[in-house]
């Protein structure tokens, strides 16, 4: 068995389709189809339900396949563990974001990449939760920056980071200039432009209407974070967001940034990976590096 044969199939499962697969893997089709029935010869079990086309990993391959994930993250991990040693950490650290996160993340990337200089790091964003969660089992990812409040955990390690609360920015016209909180039933009776329904931030405020037995209809509604803050430097409406944002892009003169209340709604972000022992050496410093920062500190500094 070689870890190339292991390689094509995990991209096999991955791709779901023979030419993308080895398209992924830069080599041929019949290079990949080849490395792979010569898997299943030498594990005297079929992993591929075949037809003319790729019809899916059989029972047996979708128990193998996580093995197969397994060994070459192993591998990957024990290389890097090994330049480490002979000459600090390289290569690449993989991290995933929720995106109300994507505007905090460059704090601890900041501070580790001033102590990995070495070390690239690529950082994807506009990731859900289930997402983040499957590719750290997959080892698709090395580290993730995401809420806490799920119970589906396991096999993950995770730590938190900050606690998000969440504000309301306005023009000054629209709110009290003496003012340093607002409930969030007078906060229903402004013009708001909000962050779409399917962002977990969205759902937290959908949590606070309900619990003042509210529904609340935003006159915008976007996906995009640089959109609402513009929205918001218009003048015409308010926003809720968390603030952490209010860090990350500051306030114009004429915008105040007041806390919600009633209920004063939290949510507890931190850091996720993989739990397999000892993993990733870049995903453990990062974590570590991460959880050194006092973000919470840093960030209420905004308010």
């Amino acid at each position: 068995m070689e870890f190339r044969q292991l390689e094509y199939f995990v991209a096999l499962a991955r791709e779901q389709h023979f030419a993308r697969a080895a398209a992924s893997c830069y080599v041929s089709q019949p290079a990949l189809s080849a490395a792979i029935s010569k898997l299943e010869r030498e594990l005297d079990v079929s992993l591929i339900q075949r037809d003319r086309a790729f019809q899916g990993l059989t029972p047996e391959g979708e128990r193998l396949v996580d093995w197969a994930r397994r060994i070459i993250a192993e591998r990957d991990a024990l290389q890097a563990e090994a330049h480490a040693v002979r000459s600090g950490l390289t290569g690449t650290l993989r991290i995933g974001v929720v995106p109300t996160a994507s505007t905090t993340v460059a704090l601890p990337v900041e501070a580790f990449c001033a102590a990995h200089p070495r070390v690239t790091v690529r950082v994807r964003t506009r990731m859900s939760e289930d997402d983040i969660r499957r590719c750290l089992r997959e080892f698709e990812l090395d580290a993730a920056i995401t809420y806490l409040d799920s119970d589906d955990t396991s096999g993950l390690s995770v730590e938190p980071l900050y606690r998000e609360r969440y504000v309301l920015i306005a023009p000054a016209r629209l709110v009290d200039p003496a003012a340093t909180s607002i409930t969030w039933r007078a906060a229903a009776t402004l013009p708001l432009a909000l962050i779409e329904p399917r962002m977990h931030s969205r759902e937290l405020i959908e949590r606070a209407w309900r619990a003042n037995a509210l529904m609340v209809t935003p006159q915008l509604e976007t996906d995009s974070i640089a959109m609402l803050y513009a929205a918001a430097g218009t003048g015409r409406w308010a926003s809720i967001v968390p603030h952490s944002w209010v860090h990350a892009f500051g306030l114009s003169s004429e915008s105040r940034v007041i806390l919600l209340t009633e209920p004063e709604l939290t949510a507890t972000v931190g850091i996720a990976r993989s739990a397999a022992v000892p993993g990733s050496s870049a995903a453990r410093a990062f974590a570590s590096l991460a959880s050194r920062l006092n973000l919470d500190t840093v960030l209420d500094l905004a308010l």
